[in-house]
């Protein structure tokens, strides 16, 4: 078996075991928490433990496979993840769930540093089309969760939920330790440690806040001082990472036009993409006596959201050709404006399950177009010594997207609350809207970034960055090509 072929099945069963860890516990979250005592800010911080750990691994472990091997850093998140599964199955408690979900968070590194060996083993001819069949695994992985959390939970229990994961990462584990060659250190240098620390601290301080807001309570002392605090310290890293000559984040290749663009609109894409998967099976499951619920049990509302996956994994095994007629820079935008439309078809037209599965799909064709485009996008943009950090920033700022989305969604419908406990039809419309509106905006943002000014040199290897046109730009010079 080719090389190609051996890196690609590793870092597809690698993908799919992470993302899924996303989700997976979300539908059965209450169920967990009634096992091991957790209460509703037990269960939150279940996630929450997750988002953080994920965020600050994925471009630490991404920088660190730069410099030191991206397969040694691959088999090292990979055997946090099998791990992590195996201690949650097993969790008496919900400390001992803790440690295990930051542990399955540690996985997400490897997404970058999946990106990266594709590149490194892949002929350039065939990097768009891995790369964006790999994307849309990562994209099904995460809905994946969403699917069959309720079957499986209602079949062998939620502990069987890890075996999928486990399986999964051990799979990845053996075939890259066995198989996958030994990827060269592309970059030179050291882990800038001030930046890592600034970086992770306002990370965990923008996170816990968007996280535990609802709880704490919006206009608390600690959420505001949170806030306050990711700003300043955010503001520091970029000021460290500016100064410095071994920067971990080379802010003058963030500022390319084709990296800025794809992240803003990977950012806004992301919250309305977990925002709709949060809480469109909750919408569905909402009881008929509501007025507007469906009243459906979570098996159906699992098969509900099947056609998205089926979808989103068809279109990212084409994305790669059919770039060569429609560029990534116009499939991300497309995939934006439609999963937009998917949004707003939810808030206006959910009174039958047909109605709900057609805008699941139609959300599986938006966000499948969007993320196989922005890594594509990421990746011919920036330095071979620079796909780890890059790609790994793109992951995190869809995360913290996710975490944005689902504050946003979380906030409107709590907002609705009636006396009954349930929440008004009013409250899902607006968080729906909203979700159409995040996505919409996406997709202009990259309408905003033009080429201007001389081509930054990268800090890590002193070359000159050429300048790769916006998204934009691609686009018009792709027409007036033909």
């Amino acid at each position: 078996m080719s090389i190609t072929r051996i890196t690609f099945i590793a870092v597809a069963t690698s993908f799919t075991a992470v993302s899924s860890l996303q989700s997976l516990i979300i539908p059965v979250l209450s169920t967990i928490g009634a096992d091991i005592g957790a209460d509703a800010v037990g269960q939150t911080w279940m996630l929450t433990a997750w988002l953080i750990s994920a965020a600050v691994a994925t471009p630490l472990l991404g920088r660190a496979g730069d410099l030191v091997g991206r397969r040694r850093m691959y088999l090292v998140a990979l055997g946090a993840v099998a791990l992590g599964s195996v201690l949650a199955a097993f969790a008496p408690n919900l400390t001992v769930m803790l440690i295990a979900r930051v542990l399955q968070g540690l996985g997400g590194a490897v997404f970058p540093l999946g990106f990266g060996l594709v590149r490194d083993a892949f002929p350039a001819a065939r990097i768009a089309g891995a790369i964006g069949a790999l994307s849309a695994i990562m994209a099904v992985g995460g809905g994946l969760g969403t699917v069959i959390a309720g079957p499986v939970a209602s079949a062998i229990g939620w502990r069987g939920l890890f075996a999928l994961p486990f399986a999964l990462a051990a799979t990845g584990l053996v075939v890259g330790s066995l198989s996958l060659d030994r990827s060269p250190a592309r970059a030179t240098g050291r882990i800038n440690v001030l930046a890592a620390v600034l970086l992770s601290s306002w990370l965990v301080a923008l996170l816990l806040p968007l996280s535990a807001g609802n709880q704490w309570g919006w206009g608390s002392p600690i959420v505001i001082g949170l806030f306050a605090a990711s700003v300043v310290l955010a503001t520091a890293w970029i000021i460290v990472e500016v100064r410095s000559r071994a920067p971990l984040v080379d802010m003058r290749m963030m500022r390319l036009p084709a990296v800025w663009t794809t992240n803003v609109t990977a950012l806004l894409t992301g919250a309305a993409m977990f925002g709709v998967w949060g809480y469109l099976p909750r919408l569905a499951e909402t009881p008929v006596g509501s007025g507007y619920g469906l009243g459906i049990d979570a098996s159906t509302a699992g098969l509900m959201m099947l056609p998205m996956l089926v979808v989103m994994a068809s279109v990212g095994f084409v994305a790669g050709p059919l770039s060569r007629v429609v560029p990534f820079a116009a499939q991300l935008t497309t995939g934006a404006f439609v999963s937009g439309a998917s949004s707003l078809s939810i808030a206006l037209f959910h009174g039958e399950v047909w109605q709900l599965a057609v805008a699941a799909a139609a959300l599986g064709l938006g966000t499948g177009l969007v993320v196989s485009s922005t890594p594509n996008l990421i990746v011919r943009s920036v330095p071979a010594d620079q796909v780890g950090i890059a790609t790994g920033m793109n992951a995190n700022i869809r995360t913290i997207g996710g975490a944005i989305g689902t504050t946003v969604f979380a906030a409107a419908i709590g907002a609705s609350l009636g006396a009954t406990g349930l929440p008004a039809e009013s409250g899902y419309v607006a968080a729906f809207v909203l979700g159409a509106v995040l996505a919409v905006v996406g997709g202009i943002v990259p309408f905003l970034g033009r080429r201007r000014g001389p081509s930054p040199v990268s800090a890590q290897t002193g070359r000159v960055v050429p300048v790769v046109a916006s998204p934009v730009e691609e686009v018009e010079e792709v027409a007036e090509a033909a």
